[in-house]
């Protein structure tokens, strides 16, 4: 059996896990020791991401003609690969944060919605919070507003209710005699 047909179900396997990923972040990971990365590891799979270490030859040809082709330049020495198809932002956040307590961890370059990051640009992206956080202050400025009123209106319930809300009543109007 030839040495590409030994390698094909690998590359196959990095173009399933890559197909339809919101983010590719790629990372050099020398240095780390072996309690790190399994820490590190814990993490990225609390957070939905999938982190493994391939060939850069093996990664070059499951990414050609996929929106992931401009890391191509970036697949130089070790590196692992971490993958997310739920929170685009997810990698990069876990891979920064732990970066802080372990500096051997090595953000090169990423790839988050089809747009191409450095080292900089990642770092950046890190600094997004996620999907849910996002969305759980947007509802809440959305509230807001109705939480207000409510109060207002809770208000004016306790100081007498209608009567203090409603205009005196008018006086019967004079009858003119003819």
């Amino acid at each position: 059996m030839a040495k590409v047909e030994l390698k094909q179900p690998i590359v196959d396997e990095i173009s399933e896990t890559i197909k339809g990923a919101q983010s590719l972040v790629v990372v050099d990971y020398r240095g780390l020791t072996v309690a790190e990365d399994t820490q590190l590891r814990k993490k990225l799979r609390e957070a939905g991401v999938s982190y493994k270490v391939y060939k850069n030859t093996l990664v070059n040809r499951a990414i050609a003609g996929t929106e992931f082709e401009s890391l191509k330049d970036v697949l130089e020495g070790p590196n692992a690969f971490a993958v997310s198809a739920d929170d685009a932002t997810a990698p990069a956040r876990v891979l920064a944060e732990f970066a802080k307590t372990a500096p051997n961890l090595e953000i090169k370059a990423g790839v988050v919605e089809g747009t191409f990051y450095d080292a900089d640009g990642m770092k950046a992206i890190s600094s997004i919070p996620s999907r849910e956080v996002l969305l759980s202050k947007l509802l809440g400025s959305l509230q807001s507003p109705i939480t207000n009123l409510a109060r207002v209106l809770n208000q004016i319930a306790e100081k007498g209710g209608a009567d203090a809300a409603a205009p005196a009543e008018e006086a019967p109007a004079e009858t003119v005699a003819e």
